[in-house]
């Protein structure tokens, strides 16, 4: 499985990005991280050039709700609404409802487990 793991906006927190790309990469899986400060523009060629099978978002800036719908437009005009999307971040109960209505996957807050994580993945690729 290849799993493209971005920080979308101006967000310059990335310790939790790269503890579940370790997570993901200790599991088996090709992890493609792409830094800080991506655009969705940006994050969206990623998810195309490298043919991955998930993205994750790792969003802490509170920007959720005007980056994930527009990841998810650009998902949808390129071709890849069917990359899993999952997205991780201080996000309320509330706004991650919203985002799995939208079409998010699932929403992972702080606190959420690595193997919950691996799992979740692991059992989207099995499918």
């Amino acid at each position: 499985m290849r799993v493209v793991i971005a920080k979308p906006g101006l967000d310059g927190h990335d310790r939790g990005a790269k503890v579940i790309a370790r997570a993901l990469r200790d599991a088996g899986m090709e992890v493609i991280y792409t830094g800080l400060h991506q655009t969705p523009e940006q994050i969206v060629e990623t998810v195309l050039e490298e043919d991955a099978d998930a993205l994750g978002l790792s969003i802490l800036s509170g920007a959720h709700m005007t980056l994930v719908p527009r990841v998810l437009e650009l998902m949808a005009e390129k071709g890849v609404a069917d990359v899993c999307l999952v997205v991780g971040g201080t996000i309320p109960n509330d706004d991650a409802d919203a985002l799995r209505a939208m079409g998010v996957a699932e929403v992972f807050t702080p606190g959420s487990s690595t193997g919950d994580i691996v799992e979740f993945l692991s059992a989207r690729a099995a499918a």
